[in-house]
């Protein structure tokens, strides 16, 4: 692996994170409605920086289905918006049409659709109160409401025979097939380019499912590199790859460059396609020349998420390895700065389109590596990869 120069950013002061629901009413029929809609409800949940914000839209269809979507909403404040993804957005005033994307075009009755876009203010950013879908009103006056503090995922009942949903998979563990204190059989400990005073070991007190778990010691301290690698060699899934875990950190995420799952890619002769932090927030790293998605603007930041700790989270990602494609979850909720669809898309993934390969996964490692300061003890369990998708 490359030595990878430390970047320092300033992290966005997200002044306000609100959800406005808007309260779905009977229908209104207009000749711009392509289905007999009869109600809608939105989520418009932002994160907001002095000058600068993103917005999050979840549009769900009450009525019938839709073969084309047309949501509009008016700002109250002096916001602009200067990019959207997963739907065409324009604005006159203070109104905003957003339109769906050709991929998105259908909404199904009782389905919802996601978009999001980014913008600027200077005076005001407070957030709409109604909106309109297909010329169906579906807003009214809803109080902003916080987002709500994650709880404790519940832990399942456990089983000796792994994970049910993910049977026949690539790679479907629990650990529970771990006898020793060090990862065997299946899983082997590594340490790629060099080793420092990071452990891991298979833990028997710490578990999302079963009795057992991998633990990672992960230490500060440039290319201290600790990981539990699988055997398994990946180069025929696909096209499309799916990957689910279950992670458990004990410390956020740190403003220094982290990685805590690699993956050996062909398309960069081998070299590692990574998922860790940088600047607090959770960002894919390329080896080969240092690319990050999203782009460590305060921006690009500010379209990730920082992870919880203390709790088990799910987190699923998809890789196409035929196109320029890859989406990220945490607990179900895609995340907008960690999403290539092949479209350039303000700091997000200027860096990552650089290259116009796709990645090519060979191989899965779970671990730590610290390229400065910042160590963590995090935990990994029912982890599942194949080429169909894995639901958490």
């Amino acid at each position: 692996m490359t030595s990878l120069r430390v970047r320092r950013h300033r992290l966005p002061l997200w002044a306000l994170v609100l959800t406005v629901v808007a309260v779905a009413l009977p229908a209104i029929a207009t000749s711009r409605a392509q289905g007999a809609a009869t109600g809608c409800t939105v989520t418009y949940t932002t994160n907001e920086w002095s000058g600068g914000f993103t917005a999050q839209i979840r549009v769900t269809n009450l009525g019938a289905a839709l073969n084309g979507w047309r949501l509009e909403w008016t700002y109250g404040g002096d916001q602009q918006v200067t990019s959207a993804w997963n739907a065409q957005v324009t604005q006159s005033g203070g109104a905003v049409t957003g339109v769906n994307a050709a991929h998105n075009a259908v909404l199904a009755a009782g389905g919802s659709v996601d978009f999001g876009l980014q913008g600027t203010w200077r005076a005001a950013d407070p957030a709409p109160v109604a909106f309109v879908l297909n010329g169906v009103p579906c807003g009214g006056t809803a109080p902003p409401t916080p987002t709500p503090t994650p709880t404790a995922t519940p832990t399942p009942t456990p089983t000796a025979t792994g994970p049910a949903e993910c049977a026949g998979a690539a790679i479907c563990s629990d650990f529970e097939d771990q006898t020793g204190t060090v990862p065997s059989g299946a899983w082997q400990t590594t340490a790629p380019d060099c080793q420092g005073t990071g452990k891991v070991s298979v833990d028997t007190s710490v578990a999302y499912s079963g009795t057992r778990s991998l633990r990672i010691n992960g230490g500060a301290g440039y290319c201290n590199h600790a990981f539990a690698a699988s055997t398994r060699d990946l180069s025929s899934v696909g096209p499309v790859v799916y990957v689910r875990m279950r992670v458990r950190h004990t410390t956020a995420l740190p403003t220094n460059h982290v990685t805590f799952v690699s993956m050996p890619d062909a398309s960069q002769g081998g070299r590692a396609l990574r998922v860790g932090g940088q600047n607090g927030a959770l960002q894919w790293n390329r080896e080969s020349d240092d690319a990050t998605l999203p782009e460590q603007s305060p921006a690009g930041v500010a379209l990730s998420t920082p992870l919880p700790t203390g709790r088990w989270l799910c987190l699923r990602y998809q890789i196409d390895t035929t196109a320029q494609s890859m989406r990220t979850w945490v607990d179900d909720q895609e995340v907008a700065g960690l999403h290539v669809d092949g479209v350039p898309t303000q700091d997000v993934d200027g860096q990552w389109l650089a290259r116009g390969t796709p990645p090519r996964p060979t191989g899965l490692r779970l671990g730590w590596e610290s390229y400065g300061t910042g160590d963590d003890t995090l935990w990994f369990d029912d982890v599942a990869l194949d080429s169909s998708p894995i639901s958490c």
